[in-house]
């Protein structure tokens, strides 16, 4: 369901380790909001809840709630740093829109 590129493999373990959470999981949401109407939100969480699914992706155990599950089927996310720094890049291939800013879009579920 979920691809993590080596990089951002690389990336969610500096961070889990930065925050002292080495045995936390990646949580991937997906929130209302932005220019386009739907935006991603990245967490390191210790715990999964009841109804989150999970998934492992470059040996990382990442936790999706049941209202995300949906516009994260066949996400890859990969991190690349460059000029404006460094950040995680989604790729989402049922994405209808993004804004010009890259962070929000708008997904067709039907």
């Amino acid at each position: 369901m979920i691809e993590l590129t080596e990089r951002a493999a690389k990336e969610v373990r500096r961070w889990q380790k930065s925050h002292g959470q080495t045995g936390g999981y990646l949580q991937i949401e997906v929130r209302e909001g932005g220019c386009s109407g739907l935006y991603y939100d990245l967490a390191i969480v210790e715990t999964v809840g009841e109804h989150d699914r999970t998934h492992i992706s470059q040996g990382i155990t990442i936790v999706v709630n049941a209202n995300s599950s949906p516009y994260l089927q066949s996400l890859k996310l990969d991190y690349a740093e460059d000029l404006m720094g460094g950040g995680f890049r989604f790729q989402n291939p049922h994405v209808s829109k993004s804004c010009g800013c890259g962070i929000s879009f708008q997904y067709n579920l039907t």
